[in-house]
């Protein structure tokens, strides 16, 4: 039997509109229970398919885990934020590589020659990498939250984690995203407002 489909103009139910975007929140606490490697995995496997330009895919991602790893992040993140990736089960600093270009005969293959097209200019292969890298990050956040994970995104201290942490890959910190189960994850603060679709867009 087909399941009805409750949202109005949205081809997913009510359930998945809520988990992924409605009631999903930012994690500020978090849950004892672990997130696993395999869920990071399935969630990566699942949010590689969404579009970046040319199909860069310049996203890369480093799980920080240990507390030795968790000591190293901490140092270079912002003091509001330090408590938080010192409890989060596991802490993700979402970068990008400026050497994506490095991969795109893997990645364009019906496009020959892609690879130089950017081989001459870090400049641009850097806004190129880091927009797509974006995208991705927003897709990640959604896709942890299609696993039943949380996601608590905040600043870093980019030039000293890359430093720390990238200095023989080159990647580029853009976002630090502690993730929980979403069992037990909650927030003290109430929902803030969104504007409406008549405030935020225009049609022309």
């Amino acid at each position: 039997m087909t399941e009805t489909l409750e949202a109005p103009g949205l081809a997913i139910d009510d359930a998945t509109a809520d988990r992924l975007f409605r009631t999903a929140r930012t994690v500020t606490t978090f849950a004892e229970s672990d997130v696993t490697d395999e869920q990071l995995a399935a969630v990566y496997d699942l949010i590689k398919w969404g579009p970046t330009q040319m199909n860069v895919s310049p996203l890369r991602v480093l799980v920080v885990r240990t507390p030795e790893a968790r000591a190293r992040l901490v140092a270079h993140m912002p003091e509001g934020n330090q408590e938080r990736v010192t409890n989060a089960p596991v802490t993700l600093v979402l970068a990008y590589d400026p050497e994506f270009h490095e991969r795109l005969d893997v990645l364009i293959p019906h496009m020959p020659g892609a690879r130089e097209i950017f081989a001459g200019d870090a400049d641009v292969r850097a806004d190129v990498a880091r927009k797509s890298a974006l995208l991705q990050a927003g897709y990640l956040i959604v896709g942890l939250r299609a696993a039943g994970l949380s996601a608590g995104p905040m600043n870093g201290l980019y030039d000293g984690i890359d430093a720390e942490f990238f200095a023989e890959n080159g990647w580029k910190g853009l976002l630090v995203v502690n993730v929980s189960s979403a069992e037990g994850a909650d927030t003290t603060r109430p929902r803030a407002p969104r504007l409406s679709f008549e405030d935020a867009a225009q049609i022309v």
